[in-house]
């Protein structure tokens, strides 16, 4: 079966898209022909995480397709099921954190971007009935990922304000539509002025240029929670934006891990910091109910050919995509 292998070299340049052997699943487990798959910025960790004297690794976590084989003792699903792929590996019930063997799809086993994949019976969840292919293909990690971070971490309420740092990605995008849909008001920070207007258009109050004073263009206003995944670019401001005594939720890095600030000024502004990462079985279970409740879709960016797997990973590398970046499977 043909698939996105990475081997020997470190990045995006240790890719190929090559033949890789095709097993049968075992005991508990089911194989699904894949129809689409989802790209996220874990694809683009894994290719460093990914050491070149690893064996070679079919790499992605989302996806959605049809079960096409079981093994012994599956009782779940059967063949010809439309299912969807839950990323996460051993967390079942909502908890404070992940259990210690908690994995993804996609690192250290092999992922969705390819014809076919294996994974445990219990990962392969209904296809919700209203998404389209394309959508239900790209949207679990994503929306799962945004919300615990919304919901279990920060409990929004409605009438809260929330400010949102970096709007564009797969996550930020669906952490404004649900805070939308329970009545927050919903701030977003963005260098890109096309951004900032989807942004807009999408629900959010007021868009601010992440390059300029936050507290300027925002007159001032403090907001009751922050939820962070730029990192070290935009901690601070941040920080500054919040309200005595408010949250900000922490799911991602990608402008740099390590952050400093004033312990004294954070303690007596009573401030709350939470860090969160995906989340559990029953979590996806609450989300998919709260998609198909309120008619939520993914924002879509763009869809390529599984071949063209290279100019994907390019457009997510340069922060182009709004919204999510998905392949689609022949």
């Amino acid at each position: 079966m043909k698939a996105v292998v990475h081997e020997k070299i470190a990045g995006i340049n240790g890719l190929t898209y090559r033949d890789m052997e095709e097993k049968n699943p075992g005991n508990g487990e089911v194989k699904v022909k894949l129809k689409v798959a989802g790209l996220n910025h874990r694809d683009l960790f894994v290719l460093h995480r990914h050491k070149p004297t690893d064996p070679p690794l079919i790499i992605g976590s989302d996806g959605a397709g049809i079960i096409e084989a079981i093994g012994e003792d599956v009782t779940n699903v059967q063949v010809g099921d439309e299912v969807i792929i839950n990323p996460g590996l051993h967390w079942e019930k909502e908890s404070p954190a992940p259990p210690e063997n908690f994995d993804l799809i996609g690192l250290p086993g092999h992922g969705t971007f390819a014809e076919k994949i294996i994974i445990p019976a219990e990962n392969a969840i209904p296809k919700p009935s209203y998404l389209t292919w394309e959508e239900a293909g790209v949207f679990t990690l994503a929306a799962l990922t945004a919300y615990r971070a919304l919901f279990t971490r920060a409990n929004i309420k409605e009438g809260e304000t929330l400010l949102l740092p970096g709007v564009g990605s797969g996550v930020v995008t669906f952490i404004l539509q649900f805070a939308k849909v329970v009545g927050a008001n919903v701030y977003v920070t963005s260098r890109s002025t096309e951004k900032a207007v989807k942004a807009l258009e999408l629900g959010a109050g007021k868009a601010v240029d992440s390059n300029g004073d936050w507290d300027l263009q925002l007159a001032g206003e403090k907001v009751d929670k922050v939820i962070e995944s730029v990192g070290a670019a935009t901690f601070d401001k941040s920080l500054h934006q919040l309200k005595r005594g408010g949250t900000i939720v922490i799911f991602g890095a990608s402008a740099g891990d390590i952050v400093q600030f004033n312990l004294r000024d954070f303690f007596y502004g009573q401030y709350n910091l939470l860090g969160s990462t995906m989340g559990s079985a029953e979590e996806l279970t609450a989300l998919i109910n709260f998609m198909e409740k309120h008619e939520i879709r993914p924002v879509m960016d763009k869809m390529y050919p599984l071949s063209d797997y290279q100019k994907a990973f390019e457009r997510l590398e340069a922060a182009n995509q709004f919204g999510k970046i998905g392949f689609v499977i022949k």
